[in-house]
């Protein structure tokens, strides 16, 4: 996954209100969402001696006095969905929040899955209509700015002001998952939702999990003590290491000489260059693992009408940051992975014939390269002529990462034990919320052993923290990534769908298996609508009461009859295939634990599976691949089997950490 690298921001996290003495946290803000039916919190600073706040649902007024910090809390009493209700405090001076609906508030986590937005860099399929059609001005959107922090913060910093209505203007640049989550629970029951998206690409688990519990678990508790130990640097401390780095990087370039960049000129000498079909990562074609900075130059030929008038240059979503030059003149700078890049050429630089575009990319880990649809990489015209510019590219690496080393970035990043936990999640916890929804995964996939043990860890954590009992955890399985084998093999994705699977025995947990929408090449796969509704299913059913299927079936148990095992499965509706074909995903095994695949053949509510290859059977995997394509067991309702094993062998990542 992604690892993005980011300046920890020190920003302002309190909301003024012009006059007013009292300083309230980010999460208190017009249009916001409090949790129906419960005693909601409310706090914050005065400077004051006394804080009288009355509500308009219930027309009480309640007074508190303040710690001698000036802290105050006040818990209210909310009443059944509803709204628009104000919310006044004074303390001497009146600060009043408008536009507040009582329903269920969710808070959405996890990593870039959970993070992808309806547009940007996340493009999921039918964007612009789905983005047009998000009139649903009783969802709320909270987006909570990445940040991390070694010992526990009291505030998190909010984007756009705080919350803000769902609506075609708002929803581009918020977490897809979460949106169509909460569209498909309000479809049904029609109450204001709010939710809190905190979540951060490519971050590991436990640095969602705060240090308490970390500490109580061996593989963690030296790492976390060190995160602990570690001085907070100021922004300008950081600023200065960060600019000799960069410098240092510019400097060891080597498109890079004498005070400047010379990969950019029309002319130069191509020899030792290589290419490459754009767009891609380059990590799949002819880059394996490689981090640092790589060169493209592309050879176009611009037509007599478009000479002397600007041209839009169309790069898509450049993973990570980018400088761009058309005929040796720089035309744009872009530094994030989720940015889609858009340059004015100025019609003076706009000649007939031969032109040469040079895109230098930088990658600090992860996938490097131009990515994203074909359609996004182009030129356009003033006329609006479009001239694609997808296919081959000439590159040539500029520097790898391994000869400078890692940017001083590295040592306050997010993928390190409880800092996500301490400034993305604590600030929040005493705010009331219906529950919570997940989708991480990939980053942990190499320990997933490991995983069985962090992530039940993580949710009884948040929930000991809020104080709310075992609230609704819900999260998705990984969806299929990567190349399908041909033969049956051990996989470090399957291992981690299975922990996330066991962590179903945690009470009033839900697991959405989403097997069947990944995608081989993307990591990121688009159909972020049905990964929403799933998750909402298991809302729906489990927290809302609605009788609805809401899980596909799930191995129970097998019996072994010659050279045929019978599986029991619980159908929860009737078992089917998903394409009309043969059963297909799965394998079987003997003594010596070398899988093979079967034929598979439904029979009511169990499964035969047999081999010729295999005489005495042992075991049986269903699904069990980074990506296993053609798995097929589905339910009446159209949800898929998760995938599961009968065996307890040996894992792949056993002992890993």
């Amino acid at each position: 996954m992604k690892k993005i690298l980011v300046l920890p921001a020190i920003l302002c996290c309190m909301v003024y209100a012009a006059k007013a003495t009292i300083t309230l946290p980010s999460i208190f803000t017009d249009n916001m969402v409090l949790q129906q039916k419960t005693d909601a919190a409310i706090w914050g600073r005065t400077t004051g001696d006394r804080v009288l706040l009355k509500t308009s649902w219930n027309k009480k007024q309640y007074s508190v006095i303040p710690d001698m910090y000036g802290r105050w809390k006040i818990n209210v009493p909310t009443p059944a969905y509803g709204g628009p209700y104000t919310i006044s405090m004074t303390d001497g001076e009146e600060l009043t929040l408008k536009n507040i609906m009582i329903g269920e508030v969710w808070v959405c986590s996890g990593q870039s899955n959970m993070e992808m937005p309806l547009a940007g860099w996340g493009r999921i399929n039918d964007y612009e209509k789905e983005i047009a059609a998000a009139d649903y001005p009783d969802i709320r959107l909270l987006q909570v700015v990445h940040a991390t922090a070694n010992t526990i913060r009291e505030e998190a910093t909010v984007a756009n002001g705080g919350w803000q209505p769902c609506s075609p203007k708002t929803i581009a640049d918020f977490s897809s998952v979460a949106y169509f989550f909460a569209r498909e629970i309000y479809k049904y029951k029609k109450i204001p939702i709010g939710l809190i998206h905190t979540s951060w690409g490519g971050t590991i688990a436990e640095a969602w999990t705060s240090a308490g519990t970390l500490k109580t678990l061996p593989d963690f508790k030296d790492a976390v003590s060190r995160v602990e130990a570690t001085p907070e640097i100021t922004q300008a401390q950081l600023q200065k290491q960060v600019d000799a780095w960069q410098a240092s990087l510019q400097n060891k370039d080597a498109g890079f000489s004498q005070g400047r960049y010379i990969w950019t000129d029309t002319g130069i000498n191509n020899a030792g260059w290589r290419f490459m079909g754009l767009p891609c990562l380059w990590e799949k074609q002819g880059l394996p693992e490689f981090d640092g900075i790589v060169w493209f130059r592309k050879k176009i030929t611009i037509p007599a009408s478009w000479v002397g008038k600007d041209i839009r240059l169309e790069l898509g979503m450049i993973d990570d940051d980018d400088i761009t030059w058309f005929n040796g003149e720089k035309i744009g700078e872009t530094k994030g992975y989720n940015k889609e890049r858009k340059y004015t050429i100025p019609g003076a630089q706009v000649r007939a014939g031969e032109s040469v575009i040079a895109v230098r990319v930088f990658d600090g880990s992860g996938g490097g390269g131009l990515y994203g649809e074909p359609k996004m990489l182009s030129m356009v015209s003033a006329n609006g002529e479009r001239m694609s510019l997808a296919g081959e590219w000439s590159f040539r690496p500029g520097l790898n990462l391994k000869d400078i080393g890692s940017s001083p970035q590295n040592s306050l990043g997010p993928n390190r034990p409880s800092v996500l936990y301490n400034a993305m999640i604590q600030p929040f916890i005493q705010f009331a919320i219906r529950g919570a929804i997940w989708y991480q995964g990939e980053s942990n996939a190499d320990r997933a052993i490991q995983y069985r043990e962090l992530f039940p860890a993580m949710i009884t954590d948040w929930r000991a923290k809020w104080g709310l009992g075992n609230f609704p955890f819900y999260y998705a399985q990984l969806a299929n990534f990567m190349k399908a084998e041909e033969e049956p093999k051990s996989s470090a994705w399957a291992e981690l769908r299975e922990a996330q699977a066991k962590t179903l025995s945690l009470p009033n947990t839900g697991m959405a298996t989403i097997i069947d929408i990944g995608n081989a090449e993307d990591i990121h796969p688009k159909n972020k609508q049905e990964v929403g509704r799933r998750l909402a299913l298991l809302a729906l059913a489990k927290t809302y009461g609605e009788k609805m299927v809401y899980s596909g079936p799930m191995y129970q148990s097998q019996k072994i009859e010659g050279n045929t095992i019978r599986l029991t499965l619980k159908p929860n509706g009737t078992l089917k295939t998903g394409d009309g074909k043969p059963l297909a995903g799965f394998a079987i095994a003997g003594a010596d634990q070398v899988f093979h695949w079967a034929t598979a053949t439904i029979k009511g509510d169990e499964v035969l599976v047999t081999s010729t290859q295999v005489a005495t059977p042992v075991a049986v995997r269903y699904a069990w691949a980074n990506n296993p394509a053609g798995a097929n067991l589905y339910n009446d309702q159209g949800l898929p089997a998760t995938p599961f094993r009968t065996d307890d062998w040996p894992a792949v990542t056993a002992g890993h950490k």
